[in-house]
């Protein structure tokens, strides 16, 4: 064959990921990204220190994130992302748009956090209460409870783990049987579920959880990529997720249409507040 007659590699757009030391799922990122879209990945520096909200501080301090932006610029991401939902949700909903100032001032393209995307998910979806899955321990998932209130978002459940490491090692099972658990006590209360923590594997579970719950089921990883992508001006891939395939949707109909509401569901959604503040970390990430 000659190879001259190949042309390519055809054009790529950068998006531009800081994770945690420990992040273990760089291939389920991938799995949302359309062709087109290479990623580009980076790590915080690593900190001996077990997960907790003083790891949570450490590994999102300014300093940090712009550095690891920085070594990013080479290759010209048009988007930065910081994939870590207690690093960005530890200094509240002003810490978050701090930290994505900071990493914009530091790359020069614009920033979004994975709790940042989270909010925009629950006004995407209409979303004004939520039930949440996390490994985290106790103090850390109180923190992101307070973090999701300050946005409006009323919490109706919640199942988390305990874990303070090796959260990658988590089976599907493992995952919907707690998402299970975190609308048991008040089924049909919830107008979606989160599944928090970039290192929890989530991927192909959502569609079965939003089969078998009725409501739209969001993870870390997938609204993190489903922003960043937004910002490219380009979409997502996967398949039956309902933020990410409208016509998934609970109560999605056709033009001229009534639209319809299922039980125990409300609309419209939260309204991202102007300022507030709060705390906390990431099982980790």
């Amino acid at each position: 064959m000659d190879v001259s007659l190949l042309g390519g590699p055809s054009p790529q757009r950068g998006l531009g990921v800081v994770a945690p030391f420990d992040f273990a799922l760089d291939r389920e990122l991938w799995r949302w990204i359309p062709d087109g879209v290479s990623l580009h990945v980076t790590r915080t520096p690593y900190v001996p220190v077990e997960v907790s909200l003083d790891l949570a501080r450490l590994i999102s301090e300014h300093e940090t994130l712009g550095d690891a932006v920085r070594t990013l610029t080479a290759v010209a991401p048009e988007v930065v992302a910081y994939a870590c939902t207690s690093g960005s949700f530890v200094g509240g909903i002003v810490g978050e748009r701090a930290m994505c100032e900071a990493m914009s001032r530091a790359g020069a393209v614009p920033a979004i956090t994975t709790s940042g995307a989270l909010l925009e998910a629950l006004v995407e979806l209409d979303v004004r209460r939520v039930a949440l899955v996390t490994p985290y321990t106790v103090s850390v998932t109180r923190a992101l409870e307070r973090y999701v209130a300050r946005a409006g978002v009323t919490v109706t459940g919640c199942a988390y783990m305990g874990l303070t490491r090796h959260i990658w090692k988590v089976t599907y099972r493992e995952v919907v049987d707690m998402a299970r658990q975190a609308v048991r006590d008040r089924p049909g209360t919830a107008d979606a579920l989160f599944l928090s923590c970039t290192n929890l594997p989530t991927y192909d579970v959502i569609p079965q959880l939003e089969a078998e719950l009725r409501i739209p089921v969001i993870s870390a990883n997938q609204v993190t990529m489903w922003a960043a992508l937004r910002r490219l001006g380009t979409r997502a891939v996967g398949p039956y997720q309902a933020l990410i395939d409208a016509s998934a949707r609970p109560g999605t109909v056709t033009p001229g249409q009534a639209p319809t509401v299922l039980p125990g569901q409300a609309a419209p959604g939260p309204v991202l507040p102007d300022a507030p503040g709060e705390k906390q970390q990431e099982g980790w990430t």
